[in-house]
């Protein structure tokens, strides 16, 4: 499995789960650092090496230290036996251990508010105002919610039980998994770490958090507030890269969930298969927002520009990763375009402070090679300015780009929003089933028909008719996607289930033993047996009686 896991990883882009930072990683108390940062326990620097000598007497220093402190399938199996341990003594399945919890999380996004939007802008920019609505004011619903419902959603659920039984009754406990991991994100970091989270322990389990190491600042941050606010007895933090998500992957877990690309999806699923383990994938996919063109075009430009570039530009997986319209409307909804984002972001978009940057270099070369690609760059109708120096692409727009071209082949996870007309709004059905089912369509129309048509014949993981992302506010609903989008959901009561086992149940006194179910089996029980299994209450009194139809 480590084999099977490194080398699938290897292939992985800086868009996955895992980096691509070619620095070698070291491990401390389950924290990364490397050469060029201090451990955290002690004085000593690592800083460049500039002669012989000073390179052979630091190494010696690393390599004891790396030897002593390297994250490996040993030390993630003692980790997860010391999560077990305290799984198995019951602590994390009471009432009072789940609220303990909910309520110090609930403490820690009011008191951690300020450091946890500075964290958000040192990995992404991410403007202060869509750090504060998109990550801590959504976690907060979630915990919130938590310890609002908690006793609720734990109390059994009755279930009605038939003749066969009687007398007897019957319920569903939900009972939690054990010991489950959590591997987070980058483009919502804080969110996609602290949500899935509360659902675990709201369930009752032992929990191990794998933060992105593309977003190190709120890595960093996560690992000091769960060490300073949660039982380290049952919730830890592992910081790392390819080597400590593949030594993570290669332990026996009761789920995983996991939020990625579909490409580590199948890796983190192969990794499960081997022990059983079952998941939640949530994967992206390319999201189509479909424009007919009965709108109030200007607030459904608004919506869309909120649903794709002031959602932290484009790298969100439920944003709107392409648009569908009619060619006869076409060149309407790109003035509206035009003009909305030029209210939203001003006449140079590259300067704006209301705008998240590429979140990497890896990142921004990809989006630009997409970008570049023959045939793509010249259907540019807006945008396309680039500083790789700022990580900054200006919100570009293309129309009716090759089918064949990166941007629509792969999910774009960008700021560039290709535009691909139809000559009649019903053939966007089948623009969008041709490709892998999405974990979300967005339809604007007021065409009654036309939304019942796309609700019945469109498979997504979620859609939303004449609004962008705000289906995954709704706690009532699943949020998750539906075959190369994932599979599972969370949110709400929901990733209370999704980390619970539904545990069948089935009392009995001892009263009321019949005969019937026992050998020897005369034609009168068999009679009176089948018309008791069969429900039929006339052919029961004929059977007692000694009848038969």
């Amino acid at each position: 499995m480590k084999s099977l896991c490194i080398d699938l990883f290897k292939n992985c882009s800086a868009t996955s789960l895992a980096g691509t930072r070619s620095s070698r990683v070291l491990t401390y108390r389950f924290q990364r650092t490397n050469y060029q940062t201090h451990l955290p326990s002690t004085k000593l620097t690592f800083s460049s090496y500039s002669t012989k000598t000073c390179f052979a007497t630091l190494s010696a220093v690393t390599s004891e230290v790396e030897e002593k402190q390297t994250f490996n399938p040993d030390k993630a199996g003692e980790l997860v036996k010391e999560l077990r341990n305290s799984f198995n003594s019951g602590r994390t399945k009471s009432y009072e251990w789940r609220m303990s919890q909910l309520e110090n999380i609930a403490k820690m996004l009011e008191e951690k508010e300020k450091e946890i939007t500075e964290a958000l802008y040192k990995d992404l920019s991410k403007p202060e105002v869509e750090a504060f609505i998109s990550e801590i004011v959504t976690a907060k619903s979630s915990c919130n919610e938590a310890l609002k419902e908690l006793r609720q959603w734990m109390i059994p659920q009755k279930v009605n039980t038939s003749i066969t039984t009687f007398p007897s009754s019957a319920e569903i406990v939900s009972e939690p998994l054990g010991v489950v991991l959590v591997i987070a994100t980058w483009n919502f970091p804080f969110l996609l770490s602290v949500d899935p989270v509360i659902g675990a322990i709201s369930a009752g389990n032992a929990v191990v958090l794998k933060p992105s190491e593309i977003a190190p600042a709120t890595s960093s941050l996560l690992a000091k507030l769960v060490e300073e606010y949660l039982d380290n007895s049952a919730v830890k933090v592992v910081e790392g890269a390819v080597p400590e998500t593949t030594a993570l992957l290669e332990q026996k877990w009761d789920k995983i969930l996991y939020t990625g690309s579909a490409r580590v999806g199948r890796i983190v699923m192969a990794a499960a298969a081997k022990h059983l383990t079952p998941v939640i994938l949530e994967l992206g996919g390319k999201s189509p927002a479909v424009v007919h063109s009965d709108v109030d075009l200007q607030v459904a430009v608004r919506r869309i520009i909120a649903g794709k570039w002031a959602l932290n530009n484009g790298q969100a997986c439920i944003g709107v990763d392409y648009i569908i319209t009619t060619k006869d409307f076409a060149p309407k909804l790109i003035e509206a375009l035009k003009i909305e984002l030029e209210q939203f972001f001003g006449k140079d978009p590259m300067n704006s402070k209301d705008i998240s940057r590429v979140v990497s270099s890896t990142q921004f070369k990809r989006l630009a090679k997409m970008l570049d690609e023959d045939k793509v760059s010249d259907k540019i109708v807006l945008g396309g300015q680039m500083d790789e120096n700022q990580l900054k692409i200006a919100p570009t727009i293309l129309l009716d780009i090759p089918e064949e071209s990166q941007l629509m082949q792969e999910e774009i996870f960008g700021p560039l929003m290709p535009i691909v007309t139809v000559e009649t709004i019903e053939d966007s059905f089948d623009v969008i089933n041709s490709r892998p089912k999405p974990l979300a369509v967005y339809v604007f129309t007021n065409n009654e028909q036309l939304k019942k048509g796309f609700v019945e014949n469109i498979s997504s993981g979620g859609m939303l008719i004449n609004d962008t992302v705000l289906h995954v506010s709704i706690t009532g609903l699943p949020f998750g996607g539906v075959g190369e989008s994932g599979m599972g959901s969370y949110h709400g009561k929901f990733s209370f289930d999704g980390f619970s086992h539904k545990k069948a149940v089935l009392y009995r006194s001892f009263s009321g033993d019949s005969s019937l179910r026992y050998p020897p089996y005369t034609p009168e029980k068999q009679r009176l047996l089948k018309a008791v299994i069969s429900g039929d209450i006339f052919s029961i009194i004929l059977a007692l009686i000694g009848w038969s139809k």
